[in-house]
């Protein structure tokens, strides 16, 4: 191994299926295009196969209902298609013991795999727990891959973070003290830091906030407050709330049904180039395309 080499990751251990999925998967979707994502709640396993944006609307929501099985069945397969945002979610799934025993290794693991295929989530995630400690053992050299990695996608948290570990003696601003504890397992205390941020004018911080009441991650698991949070960072530009709001429109999870709002925030958050909004942007125009 040459010196500077990172040694390389384990690999998310897909089921047999999963591994034939993975090998024809993209000549597949080639094949046989993009459904609209209007039916994501009522899709099967072939829907999102065809169409992985569809699959992560319906876990998505299946997320948002405490219903983690469900959504761990559909992330386990759009995993087996390499899926980054599948393998980031089932991830997370692990770090917080949500519908199974906590498990940090296997969280470790996929987040590792995400990162493997591009995800900039899973990079960046991994590069603030390597960066921090606490959850997993502090690796400052693992740390500045993954968030060099997450910052050439342009991932603005990764950037600051890798300024804060070369600049030791710069005062962190009150989202990145936020950041740092959520890294550290300290997520009570990382609300509060974000609740502060807030007030600060800081439109991530009300994202950050609205994930957390969503998954009940330090704080009391909430949907309701949860859009709401989302709703102000998403008017503030915050491209990650803009997602997570037409998702809960699209869906019914966390607000009342309405396609075209949903459609709005889907847009502006695609027009960031917000990778999940992206592809589900581009399922929606090939739709409207086709005769």
């Amino acid at each position: 191994m040459a010196p500077n080499q990172l040694p390389r990751p384990p690999r998310y251990a897909a089921k047999p299926a999963a591994r034939m999925i993975a090998l024809h998967g993209a000549l597949a979707l080639a094949l046989l295009g993009v459904p609209a994502l209007a039916g994501a709640q009522d899709s099967q396993v072939e829907d999102w196969l065809r169409n992985p944006a569809m699959g992560n609307y319906k876990a998505y929501a299946e997320f948002k209902m405490a219903h983690y099985a469900a959504a761990r069945h559909i992330w386990e397969t759009l995993a087996g298609l390499g899926n980054a945002d599948a393998l980031f979610n089932l991830g997370v799934l692990a770090e917080d013991g949500l519908g199974e025993p906590q498990d940090l290794r296997k969280a470790e693991a996929l987040y590792l795999a995400g990162a493997e295929v591009g995800g900039f989530k899973a990079q960046y995630r991994l590069g603030l727990l390597y960066s921090t400690g606490g959850i997993l053992q502090q690796d400052l050299v693992r740390a500045r891959h993954y968030l060099g990695l997450a910052a050439a996608h342009g991932d603005q948290d990764a950037r600051s973070r890798l300024q804060a570990l070369a600049q030791a003696d710069r005062p962190l601003s009150l989202f990145e003290q936020a950041e740092a504890l959520s890294g550290s397992g300290r997520h009570s205390e990382a609300a509060l830091r974000y609740q502060e941020a807030m007030a600060g004018g800081e439109a991530r911080a009300h994202t950050r906030l609205g994930w957390m009441h969503e998954a009940g991650r330090g704080v009391e698991r909430d949907l309701d407050r949860a859009a709401r949070l989302f709703r102000v960072g998403a008017q503030r530009g915050d491209a990650e709330a803009q997602y997570a709001l037409a998702v809960m429109y699209r869906t019914g999870r966390g607000l009342e049904k309405d396609r075209t709002l949903s459609l709005q925030w889907l847009q502006r958050a695609a027009e960031q180039n917000y990778p999940p909004a992206v592809a589900a942007w581009r399922a929606e125009q090939d739709n409207a395309q086709r005769p």
